[in-house]
């Protein structure tokens, strides 16, 4: 029985180096992402599968042929792990990116069809559903075989477990964080090195910037999406110690005096025009695109430092600081992706051979965390590319206190831009809706959970 699954203190020095969460593409591309550089198996068998044939417990990698899918939202990652294992391997994959609010709709279409690729990943909090309607094939000896199973972070498998099976390993991993802008804190006469640490003080922040004038807003949100808010406005709740849903996940708990206070405080800080006017609009694609103009004073953010910095944002001027309750505590959402083989794919062995070497060392060091990306092993958390920047340490430790929330009808209910949770938030954010009106769109969503 879950409603959250709080992240494993294994998976704890996993989250580590700094990953890439940025706009989403609008558009799908396909093709095969990378060609090889060097010989097929040239690694000197550094990697699974890389010598050819068959690895004990690695899969097997014998110049087959195959087909992927990912959401936009992931393709920068997902290209360069591809792009690699192409170059290393015999086996190759084309990958197809899918515009992220495609995404649900294009495997939904396959799935009945038989038409799913070997390998898809899904957005962590849709594994329950999809694995539980049998769309992806039983790893769980293939999983439990791999020899470094034990230092791979577990969020995303026991998301990724239906029913004593697992279907799953962690492909992505993403946090949300609260960012703030140290030279417009300096400049509105805030201290940059104590940043807010309850959520009145970063609406106090907020004010504070805005006070600047001129183009400068004190902060910004997704205001009309819903998966943007559950990343970042659940874990505020999640730091009071109050939680979201119950343990089901079939009852929600969003009318609660902690929610209320949150919507209380974004809807005063609208009203006062503190928040920047796009953000009534803004569904998502591009929420993240504001804070890197160097306008915004503190928003809720994916913990990415990746191509943030800029002409108009200097690195230094980066702040990082844990989301943070009503009046205590600090929370994160463990989001990201999980991967699997499909319920479709005639190559099993092959197919994993790819997941096996997307979690082996050399891929996890010198792909992922060469990217500046959050490697999955917490063995390998502490490797040449880390560094001692104290966000990142900042984003490590606040991964040991962040969930995962489970529901198996998370997708319609949460994330679907026609679901009743965007309908509440908005209410209750731009309209100043009344505790009764917050109930009654409440028990939407507790219908949308239940049927």
């Amino acid at each position: 029985m879950r409603s959250h699954l709080r992240l494993p203190a294994l998976a704890l020095a996993a989250v580590l180096v700094v990953m890439a969460c940025g706009p989403t593409g609008s558009s799908p591309s396909q093709g095969t992402a990378g060609q090889p550089s060097s010989p097929a198996g040239s690694t000197g068998g550094q990697s699974p599968g890389t010598s050819g044939g068959a690895v004990e417990g690695m899969g097997v990698d014998d110049g087959t042929g195959l087909t992927m899918w990912t959401r936009a939202a992931t393709e920068a990652r997902a290209t360069a792990l591809v792009t690699a294992y192409n170059a290393s391997h015999q086996n190759q994959i084309e990958l197809t990116v899918v515009p992220t609010d495609d995404y649900q709709a294009r495997v939904g279409a396959a799935a009945p069809n038989n038409g799913l690729p070997d390998l898809f990943s899904a957005d962590v909090v849709f594994m329950p559903n999809w694995t539980s309607q049998g769309l992806f094939q039983d790893l769980t000896s293939q999983i439990d075989g791999l020899p470094f199973i034990a230092d791979v972070g577990q969020a995303h498998i026991v998301a990724s477990t239906w029913e004593g099976k697992k279907y799953g390993l962690p492909f992505i991993i993403d946090l949300s964080v609260w960012m703030y802008n140290k030279k417009l804190f300096r400049d509105a006469g805030l201290d940059p090195e104590d940043p807010p640490s309850t959520l009145e003080e970063f609406a106090a922040a907020a004010r504070a910037v805005d006070g600047l004038g001129g183009d400068v807003h004190g902060t910004m949100f997704g205001g009309n999406c819903g998966g943007c808010n559950v990343f970042t406005w659940w874990p505020i709740s999640w730091a009071e110690g109050d939680p979201v849903m119950n343990e089901e996940g079939t009852e929600a708990f969003l009318n609660s005096d902690t929610m209320k206070e949150i919507y209380r405080t974004f809807g005063a800080l609208w009203d006062e025009e503190v928040i920047h006017p796009d953000s009534q609009s803004e569904a998502g694609p591009t929420w993240t695109g504001y804070f890197p103009r160097g306008t915004i004073g503190i928003m809720p953010m994916p913990a990415s430092l990746q191509g943030m910095a800029n002409e108009a944002l200097a690195d230094e001027d980066i702040g990082v600081t844990p989301i943070a309750g009503l009046t205590t505590g600090e929370s994160t959402f463990v989001g990201g992706d999980s991967i699997g083989v499909s319920k479709d794919s005639q190559k099993v062995d092959q197919a994993f051979n790819f997941l096996a070497w997307m979690l082996d060392e050399e891929a996890q060091v010198e792909v992922v965390a060469k990217g500046g990306n959050v490697v999955a092993r917490t063995d390998l958390a502490s490797n040449e590319y880390s560094s001692s920047d104290p966000r990142l340490v900042i984003f490590n430790e606040i991964a040991g206190q962040g969930e995962t929330p489970f529901a198996l009808k998370f997708g319609q209910t949460y994330n679907d831009p026609q679901g009743p949770w965007i309908p509440l938030f908005r209410a209750a954010v731009f309209e100043d809706a009344d505790d009764a009106r917050i109930e009654q769109l409440n028990a939407a969503i507790n219908d949308s959970l239940a049927n």
